[in-house]
């Protein structure tokens, strides 16, 4: 990858998703050394501090249905606002969470530069739902649908243009817990989703061949957006929504590297850090390790 200077933004978001925590991700993962990680690798680094997030006490969960959607709207404009200013600057937006609502704002600030952009998503789960949909009503299980257009218009229309992203070039890579209104929609919008079962099939390395083909294809960017509850949670264990039979550290890192090697990423945000459910800082150093490796980081 190019050495395109890189602007870390914290988003300590707890609002999309129901256990508390994840908040303090951006903490830990700098805690982890994030930075001065970049830094030996050659980049020029900025860390813009985090955006401002309400606590949950001090606001209404209104809508069950869409649990916190006022402020959940507000601090992804923000947020969309802040990748699009990193974006305009030319360097490299590099954000930290957080629960995976924040990829609302994430991928917005993004599609506004690239109106062609393609996205792979990994994850134990489809983040599809919608407000009808939902058995939680928790929106970081609905960032996805409404990166597609999908889902509530004070969410879907953030940044003021929609979809951010098409379905032909969205890749979900690691699922294996998709709710039934998510695999219905999977269906019928034809997203390719390579869940555990093609892992562990045809392994990781062609995977990541299809993937980068699929997102890059036709597209004039590719956003990365990686929540750590994709790997397994014996590699992860500080996540809020754990998923036995993720994918392992090392083919992660593989994911990773050959994300490197395709030099197709223009932006990138790692996700649902939560020390409070961690030991010793363990599933933060996993994310700054595999920020190493979509940097271009090798063992020789």
């Amino acid at each position: 990858m190019k050495k395109k200077p890189i602007s870390i933004i914290g988003m300590p978001l707890d609002l999309g998703q129901g256990r508390r925590g994840v908040d303090m991700g951006p903490s830990a993962i700098r805690y982890a050394l994030a930075q001065q990680m970049l830094i030996d690798l050659g980049y020029e680094v900025e860390d813009l501090g985090d955006l401002h997030v309400p606590s949950p006490e001090s606001i209404k969960i209104g809508d069950p249905h869409l649990k916190y959607l006022d402020a959940i709207r507000h601090v992804n404009e923000e947020l969309a606002n802040t990748v699009s200013e990193v974006v305009t600057k030319g360097r490299f937006p590099l954000v930290f969470g957080g629960d995976h609502s924040m990829a609302i704002g994430t991928v917005a600030g993004v599609a506004k530069h690239y109106r062609r952009l393609g996205l792979i998503w990994f994850d134990a789960h489809g983040d599809l739902n919608t407000g009808e949909t939902s058995p939680s009503g928790n929106i970081h299980g609905m960032s996805l649908a409404i990166s597609l257009g999908l889902g509530h218009s004070d969410l879907v229309q953030i940044g003021g243009f929609a979809p951010k992203v098409l379905p032909e070039h969205t890749v979900i890579i690691g699922a294996r817990e998709l709710d039934l209104g998510e695999r219905q929609l999977i269906r019928e919008l034809g997203i390719k989703v390579f869940t555990m079962h093609e892992i562990d099939r045809i392994g990781m390395a062609k995977v990541m061949e299809e993937a980068i083909t699929i997102a890059s294809n036709g597209t004039d960017g590719v956003h990365l957006s990686l929540d750590l509850d994709g790997l397994d949670p014996n590699d992860c264990p500080g996540v809020g929504t754990p998923v036995p039979g993720g994918m392992t550290y090392r083919e992660s890192h593989l994911a990773m590297e050959m994300l490197a090697e395709s030099k197709i990423l223009t932006s990138a945000e790692f996700v649902e850090v939560n020390p409070i459910l961690d030991r010793e800082n363990h599933t933060a150093q996993v994310a700054v390790a595999l920020m190493g490796s979509v940097f271009g980081k090798k063992v020789l």
